[in-house]
């Protein structure tokens, strides 16, 4: 708990910092941050040369699986995961088993969180009970009990009358709704991005416009609400379109994109491989370009994960038989620095804006996402020049369904720190 990382290159895109500084860590907070601190008795010294320390990294968007599918991943597992991928935070999506609808759900997942976990544990509560998209929660006991936003992600609120009394009542406790933008009308029983691959390979097309619909509608909604929205996975260059229209605006919107959005597209699937099948699907190269181009101009505000650990006997199956998702909390900063940092489509300072002081100025985690005094000692550092091969033998996670087993990149976290306690490389 105590403390003194020496000679970091410290990048705090909240101050606009960027340079070699040492940081003062005494009672899980940020003491002090200068030039030169001194050595003193009793705290701990790292010699961060030639490595980034940045704010401890957040993800927005994971699925635990726990309560009810602790077989797939655990609070405890998927914290490790998260701890070895870079991140500080994690936020729990709520189609676990029992749906986290209730105070006593959240109040569980706080407490496993408290005995078991590596990293922060933040759970987002479903908008709706069992995510059936038809009764709001109790937003406001939820909030009580610890929830920071509300999503029925895995589920998409399909009445329209229902996501506008979500969002109206989101904006008076002033809270974030987490949008799943899908049609189920339009994407029923679709397998992957329609368009010329989905024909040849002969597999059932989700179109574009299945997302694009729903962004559409609650944009609207959120708009005549004057709420906040936040659209995750962001897959399609016409969804972009819509946000970077809505945000011209003044429309309170906010958005994701994930790295398998960002890195793949649907050509990826000719051999039908089951860690490819997501959702949103992986779209078409001109629909990345135009996600790459939204990161540049600013349209996106986050970068997430959506990990989604499933077991290999679940994914080994036939391709329309597999369920949908990544396991992504291990693999996401390296590929991100190789595939945008590194290729200069991002410099640091916005890549780790978007990792981590965008996600907690969103979530409303006023004390993490910046490195100043005061602050929770999260911190992810980083050497931007290690080479690593992907193993996914090599996994904390419980689960191995990732796509990118074998890939060589430059770029990796080598440590995580949690309210100044060292939680990667384990002990």
């Amino acid at each position: 708990m105590r403390l003194l990382i020496k000679n970091g290159r410290v990048v705090d895109p909240s101050s606009g910092t960027d340079e070699t500084l040492d940081i003062l860590i005494d009672q899980g907070k940020i003491a002090d941050i200068r030039p030169k601190i001194e050595e003193a008795e009793g705290f701990k010294v790292l010699d961060v040369s030639r490595l980034v320390v940045a704010p401890g990294f957040i993800d927005m968007h994971a699925h635990l699986r726990e309560p009810g599918q602790e077989y797939k991943e655990d609070i405890q597992t998927a914290s490790r995961a998260a701890a070895r991928g870079g991140f500080t935070s994690i936020c729990a999506m709520p189609n676990t088993d029992p749906v986290n609808d209730n105070r006593g759900v959240t109040e569980f997942i706080l407490a496993e969180a408290e005995k078991r976990a590596a990293v922060n544990i933040f759970p987002i509560a479903a908008i709706t009970s069992g995510l059936r998209g038809e009764q709001i929660t109790d937003m406001a006991d939820l909030l009580d009990a610890g929830a920071v936003a509300f999503s029925d992600d895995g589920r998409c609120v399909q009445n329209s009358l229902v996501m506008r009394r979500a969002l109206e009542y989101s904006d008076f406790l002033q809270t974030l709704i987490i949008d799943h933008c899908e049609d189920f009308d339009l994407s029923q029983d679709g397998l992957m991005h329609e368009g010329s691959h989905s024909y040849f390979l002969g597999l059932k097309g989700i179109p574009a416009s299945a997302e694009e619909v729903i962004i559409a509608r609650d944009i609207i909604l959120a708009e005549a609400a004057r709420a906040r929205i936040h659209i995750a996975h962001l897959s399609t260059r016409g969804g972009a379109r819509l946000v970077e229209e809505a945000k011209k605006r003044k429309v309170k919107v906010t958005a994701e994109v994930t790295p398998h959005h960002l890195v793949l597209s649907d050509d990826a699937l000719a051999n039908y491989d089951t860690n490819l099948k997501v959702n949103p699907p992986l779209r078409s190269q001109k629909d990345v370009q135009a996600l790459l181009a939204a990161l540049k101009k600013g349209v996106v505000d986050v970068l997430a994960t959506d990990h989604a650990p499933h077991t290999a006997e679940e994914k080994e199956v036939e391709f329309d038989r597999a369920p949908f998702g990544i396991n992504g909390l291990e693999t996401a900063v390296s590929l991100l620095l190789d595939r945008l940092v590194n290729k200069n489509v991002l410099d640091l300072s916005r890549f780790i804006e978007m990792i981590s002081t965008n996600p907690a100025r969103i979530l409303g985690l006023t004390n993490k996402g910046r490195l100043t005094v005061g602050a929770d000692a999260d911190l992810t550092i980083l050497n931007l020049h290690k080479e690593t091969v992907i193993d996914i033998t090599t996994f904390a996670s419980k689960s191995r369904n990732n796509p990118f087993d074998g890939w060589k990149l430059k770029g990796a976290p080598v440590m995580t720190i949690v309210a100044g306690r060292v939680v990667y490389p384990f002990s």
